[in-house]
């Protein structure tokens, strides 16, 4: 199980132009070898008239997928660089196909390795990039004396508080990246002199998207 890793939250599309040829980049999402075949078959169609439709993906927890091709483009001077950037990236379960347009103009090796280069770069920025957290829902019951020695913590440590229940206690749920949680565990017990008890629920994954907190089963 990866502490944390890099994904696509929302695929994007870049476009780029070199010397009159159109390089498009299309990203996305795949979390199998079979999503990411039928993305590739989905944009050929798409762009049932380009000259050129590469592609390059990477899989699996250890990214133990990772395919490329240069779709008819001289040996070594699309797929292998568009993969590149996905590795370079550090990025996880990514797809992403770049569409050419022949401007008539002949780029080169070089040339060519910047131009697909660059289209993913460019596709990338514009996609949504997240950090997934492995973390775990801690449950925390307190009473109201030491609420504020909680929440004092969760904001110390940037620790997203998802509930607050108040009646005659105070049951709050904080997300604990996994790492964290024995050493959060021992700083709310000395700050409130063993009274708060403590649970642990369910283990999940969690992002920071636009300045919210969102859960993930994986």
């Amino acid at each position: 199980m990866l502490e944390q890793y890099k994904t696509i939250y929302e695929g994007g599309l870049g476009e780029i132009v070199e010397k009159k040829s159109r390089f498009i980049a299309n990203v996305r999402l795949v979390e199998t070898e079979q999503e990411a075949i039928a993305f590739i078959e989905e944009t050929k169609k798409k762009y049932w008239d380009a000259r050129h439709n590469c592609h390059a993906y990477v899989i699996g927890e250890h990214r133990e997928v990772t395919r490329c091709s240069d779709d008819g483009e001289p040996s070594g001077t699309a797929g292998r660089p568009m993969l590149d950037v996905l590795l370079g990236e550090e990025l996880y379960n990514t797809a992403v196909i770049v569409t050419r347009y022949f401007g008539g103009t002949l780029l080169g090796t070089g040339g060519l390795v910047r131009a697909y280069s660059k289209a993913v770069q460019e596709g990338l920025k514009n996609s949504i990039v997240i950090e997934k957290q492995w973390g775990v829902v801690l449950q925390v019951i307190t009473d109201y004396n030491g609420i504020g020695k909680i929440q004092y913590i969760a904001g110390e440590h940037s620790l997203p508080v998802l509930d607050a229940q108040y009646t005659d206690i105070v049951t709050m749920k904080i997300l604990v990246p996994v790492h964290q949680v024995e050493r959060i565990g021992k700083v709310i017990t000395e700050a409130t002199s063993g009274r708060a008890r403590m649970q642990k629920n369910e283990e999940v994954y969690f992002a920071e998207i636009n300045g919210e907190y969102k859960l993930f089963d994986h």
